[in-house]
């Protein structure tokens, strides 16, 4: 949650105090993140300054930015690590075990130099002066959960943990990014850009995650230092030892993330993803005497569920089960808060303050903010989630499974798990056969594109389509899904870990409501670790005996109570009263959406004619089954990225 921030003036074109007084107009952006200490370093061209957050143990009453004068390093910037006892001992340093984080890393730059980032596992995005070489070398954590964007100009190198850190400079332009917007009205995904480097200003860029950076003589070369992805297959004799070798790195990979001087807290729903972090972590807190603090969304009162028999959009009956479980091992303060007094159409001008950028996951938006504002009220310094385990620790589509097998002509095996699964999760056989034939034999089912043509150019102004030839580009995706079989549930998997562009959103939210609200999230779930053993397990181990989702069911045993650990009938979907909520602000909500469309600077980005049609088409009391029209969701969409270009002017 530090944030930190740096300028080396290369080309000497600045006099010592005219690189304070940019340095400082820095700082003095990032004063409003909360902070137990504020420094600056600055020797002949080259300027650090940190505000600085003490969240570890080790980390009380570290200098940073901290220079080391002996090996003439000067570092700065927002570190955690997670394998804190491997490095020590491969740096020969047991005998200092509170040393802190930052300090680690000079001691690992010394060593390893440029190959050090590989080496180390955590959320970090730093920045050293190396005085010896001349160069500024920095990297980004693996799953990018610490922003660094800088700003390479002629004569002079800007780094800092926010955007608008470098745009107070006076040196760097706030101009918008045309190929950044066209993407980002075009992809109908959450993510922004498929180019990892771009932001939304087309002068500010942003290392990607798993990259180093290294600045010479006024030149970058940026490179990926690894990747998440196994080095190969995970193969061990029995089921018992899969489980137990999950249940080891987990526990260890857990309290790696609770390693805080301050409270421990986590995002709780009633599914096994969150409830395995929070039974895992709360033998961990009760040893250190710490009790647990957790935060569930829940919808306003008078909310009737319009959802499927299969779906549950108020999930504190089975929240409720696994704290009265884990209750039995450690002190659990539980709240259930359904944040009646916002929405997302309230929470529009905080996130974009937090984001730095035009946003789309807006239907969480009220309740996730608010959960950061009760965790930092109660004093805790981590908020756990599970917010990955889908992809990792509760991976296992079944009828995936199933349409391997029937491929293979392991009719036997299928049979007994048909019965079984379709017992388990209440569905049909004669359904299930159908589905696993479909997923067997995608070729022969031709299914809609996702990136239709009429979604993915509904959104952006036609002639800025066809300028930066989004429009063409549409066109070949939807050619090409058309043309093709669509990715199976393994291949979506391993993308989400290989697109950097995913991990760029993902991390970029984590780290401006760390930074925010001074409480650090952090996700077990999406562990390097984690996601390298279970991306390495064989498939069989997460589909079994009718379960999906098989390897946490069996690795939870005793800690979490059957009702959720064996639940295959229903899933919680959050939020599905977000429309509801918006209902007595609509009138001002549709006012602005057509004063937006009048506004000549927001129709040259969007697709107003399209906007003005979807309003009418949801009318003026839309009814809460409205929530997943995309109508619907263009216009809230629409709303977000008009008040961001207004805030330009």
């Amino acid at each position: 949650m530090s944030t930190a921030a740096g300028i080396w003036d290369h080309s000497k074109q600045w006099s010592s105090e005219e690189l304070e007084q940019t340095g400082q107009r820095m700082m003095e952006q990032m004063a409003r993140y909360p902070k137990d200490r504020s420094g600056v370093w600055q020797q002949d061209r080259v300027w650090f300054g940190c505000h600085d957050q003490w969240v570890t143990p080790e980390s009380v009453g570290q200098p940073m930015p901290y220079y080391d004068a002996l090996r003439e390093l000067a570092i700065t910037g927002d570190v955690i690590l997670d394998n804190r006892e491997e490095l020590l001992e491969q740096l020969g340093l047991l005998q200092q075990p509170e040393l802190p984080d930052v300090l680690l890393l000079i001691h690992a730059y010394t060593k390893w130099g440029e190959q050090m980032p590989s080496r180390l596992n955590g959320d970090f995005a730093f920045m050293i002066w190396d005085g010896k070489q001349e160069r500024l070398f920095g990297a980004r954590d693996w799953s990018g959960n610490r922003t660094l964007y800088y700003a390479n100009r002629q004569n002079q190198f800007y780094f800092a943990s926010t955007m608008e850190a470098l745009l107070h400079t006076g040196n760097v332009k706030r101009k918008l990014s045309t190929p950044w917007m066209a993407e980002f009205l075009t992809t109908v995904a959450m993510e922004e850009s498929t180019d990892i480097h771009a932001t939304v200003y087309e002068e500010i860029h942003q290392l990607p995650p798993a990259h180093k950076i290294t600045v010479a003589s006024g030149r970058c070369r940026i490179e990926q230092y690894g990747n998440l992805l196994p080095d190969g297959p995970l193969q061990l004799h029995s089921d018992g030892e899969y489980e137990e070798a999950f249940r080891e790195l987990f526990a260890r990979v857990v309290r790696s993330k609770v390693r805080t001087r301050h409270g421990v807290a986590a995002t709780l729903s009633g599914g096994l993803d969150s409830g395995s972090v929070v039974s895992y972590a709360a033998p961990i807190l009760s040893q250190q005497k710490k009790p647990l603090y957790t935060y569930s969304f829940v919808p306003i009162p008078g909310f009737k569920d319009w959802t499927s028999s299969r779906v549950m959009a108020n999930e504190r009956p089975y929240i409720e089960e696994t704290v009265r479980h884990v209750r039995r091992v450690n002190e659990v303060h539980d709240h259930y808060m359904d944040f009646a007094d916002r929405s997302p159409f309230s929470e529009v001008e905080h996130w974009l303050s937090l984001m730095e950028m035009p946003y789309k996951y807006f239907e969480n938006s009220f309740w996730i903010r608010g959960i950061f504002e009760q965790a930092q009220q109660h004093g805790a310094g981590v908020l756990l989630t599970g917010a990955r385990g889908n992809f990792t620790i509760s991976w296992g589509p079944a009828i995936e499974y199933y349409g391997q097998m029937l491929r293979k002509f392991q009719w036997m095996r299928l049979y007994q798990e048909l019965k079984l699964y379709s017992r388990n999760a209440g569905i049909r056989r004669k359904k299930l056969v159908q589905q696993i034939g479909q997923s067997a034999f995608p070729g022969l089912v031709r299914s809609s594109p996702d990136l239709g043509r009429p979604d993915a150019l509904r959104w952006i102004n036609p002639e800025l389509a066809a300028r930066t030839g989004m429009a063409e580009r549409v066109r070949q995706a939807e050619l090409d899904l058309i043309g093709s079989d669509t990715m199976t549930d393994e291949e979506v998997r391993n993308s989400k870990f290989a697109n950097l562009a995913v991990a760029n959103k993902d991390g970029a939210v984590t780290s401006k409501l760390s930074m925010g609200y001074g409480v650090w999230e952090r996700d077990p779930t999406n562990d390097p670790r984690i996601v390298k053993f279970c991306l390495s397990i064989p498939f069989h181990q997460y589909v079994q005996n009718g379960m999906d989702r098989a390897l946490i069911r069996r690795a939870t045993e005793g800690q979490l109570p059957d009702k959720i650990r064996l639940n295959q009938k229903v899933r919680g979907l959050q939020p599905a009263d977000w429309v509801l909520r918006m209902r007595p602000q609509w009138g001002a909500f549709t006012d602005e959406i057509r004063e937006l469309c009048r506004d000549a600077s927001v129709a040259e980005w969007v697709n107003t004619d399209n906007i003005l049609s979807a309003l009418q088409e949801v009318g003026d009391a839309p009814d809460a089954e409205a929530a997943f029209n995309p109508s619907t969701r263009l216009l809230m969409r629409s709303l977000i990225v008009g008040r961001f270009i207004r805030g330009l002017a």
